[in-house]
């Protein structure tokens, strides 16, 4: 928590650093940062329970607690949902296979390879949604159940290209 109160610089958040936020959501605001949730972690930060829902309330929940965070999300669903609190933007690329240990850190290393290039967090989000799942729908054909993280990675230029 002292580095995020104490750095301007873009930061992507995920997995345990979203817990530690939750408790101390103040050093979220004004600062460039990307937080890539799922959907438990989502009730977490302060929204509600998203999986029961329709897309468009989805939606407006995820908008919401952007807004509220004054952050960008990127929450991690089967349509993953990102949100500076004000656009909203939905990825619908990705596989079932997609589920397995490690893609969500596979996502948040592409968004912060797009970050470190300047790329807005909104950008960097979108765009890391959409490598990550068509890499991982790439993979997916290839590995079937057997997808690991490290074959997403592998994919990611077949994915860009």
């Amino acid at each position: 928590m002292q580095y995020l109160s104490r750095t301007n610089v873009p930061v992507v958040i995920d997995a345990d650093a979203i817990h530690a936020i939750a408790k101390n959501p103040e050093v979220l605001e004004g600062k460039p940062f990307l937080i890539t949730p799922n959907t438990y972690e989502l009730t977490l930060l302060g929204g509600k329970d998203i999986r029961p829902m329709e897309l468009e309330a989805r939606v407006q929940e995820v908008q919401a607690i952007a807004a509220k965070l004054k952050t960008t999300l990127v929450v991690k669903v089967k349509t993953d949902i990102i949100s500076n609190g004000e656009d909203v933007l939905i990825d619908e690329t990705g596989s079932p296979f997609l589920s397995v240990g490690g893609a969500g850190d596979t996502m948040a290393g592409i968004a912060g390879a797009l970050l470190a290039r300047g790329v807005s967090p909104m950008n960097a989000g979108a765009g890391a949604a959409y490598i990550n799942g068509r890499a991982g729908q790439i993979a997916g054909k290839k590995f079937g159940e057997s997808l690991i993280a490290t074959d997403i990675i592998d994919a990611i230029p077949e994915a860009i290209r």
